[in-house]
């Protein structure tokens, strides 16, 4: 087995449980944005593009209100300051990656950090090709999981009123466990 099926063997069991987490929150996300009359590219473009589930949500409501780049700006920096100390704790597990670090810090989210940061890696596995299939199946998850909704968003005839409450109950209950 070559060098990156080896890689993607070891870190995909660890992905698992993140792919249902994000692919329901992304689910929620997509349908989100379908109700609020964004076409199904506009989730899956913002996920690709951002890939900051919170952030995502917000934006969604700064696309549909009055323009203010100062106050986004300020709001994008206040909920997504915690990648600062991330990526300040990864420099050294990402040294050596070669130019996958430049996907493994555009794609470093909660889950992904967590994985790659606690996870001993076995010895026969190449750790920059471990961290980048972890970071690239969590990214796809939350991508996949928002075109989706975007698209299901539009079949959906019952009432999604409080369904943008979905990224607050998570940190709540991340926070109670």
């Amino acid at each position: 087995m070559n060098t990156k099926t080896v890689a993607f063997k070891a870190a995909l069991p660890h992905t698992i449980p993140i792919c249902a987490g994000f692919t329901f929150l992304g689910l929620a996300y997509g349908i989100y944005m379908s109700k609020m009359g964004f076409s199904f590219i506009y989730p899956f473009l913002m996920a690709i593009t951002i890939f900051a589930g919170s952030m995502e949500f917000i934006t969604a409501n700064l696309l549909v209100s009055a323009f203010d780049p100062i106050n986004a700006f300020i709001l994008a920096l206040m909920v997504n300051a915690r990648h600062l100390f991330y990526g300040l704790s990864m420099l050294e597990k990402y040294h050596g990656t070669g130019k996958k670090r430049f996907f493994l810090i555009f794609g470093m989210c909660d889950e992904s950090f967590s994985i790659n940061c606690t996870t001993p890696i076995p010895k026969n596995v190449d750790k920059g090709w471990f961290m980048f299939f972890v970071t690239l199946m969590n990214y796809l998850y939350w991508a996949i999981g928002a075109a989706l909704g975007g698209i299901l968003g539009k079949f959906i005839t019952f009432s999604t009123k409080g369904i943008d409450f979905v990224m607050t109950a998570l940190f709540v209950v991340i926070f109670l466990t």
